[in-house]
């Protein structure tokens, strides 16, 4: 009796990553694209003022 193999081919591949692809573009809604959007927009200039922030009070302490 010949037991199954299992063959990795590019079409196995293509059809797992189609599937993935397809049930989370299905779930995925404008709303949390825009929500997602601001967040990182927000997340970046919060960054930004804190670094800068950090910076000056560094270069303010450091020099005394």
């Amino acid at each position: 009796m010949k037991i199954l193999e299992t063959v990795s081919t590019g079409n196995v591949y293509a059809g797992t990553f189609g599937g993935i692809l397809l049930s989370v573009f299905s779930n995925l809604f404008l709303e949390d694209i825009v929500r997602t959007a601001v967040l990182a927009g927000v997340g970046a200039i919060v960054s930004f003022v804190v670094s800068v922030g950090l910076k000056f009070l560094i270069k303010r302490f450091k020099c005394k």
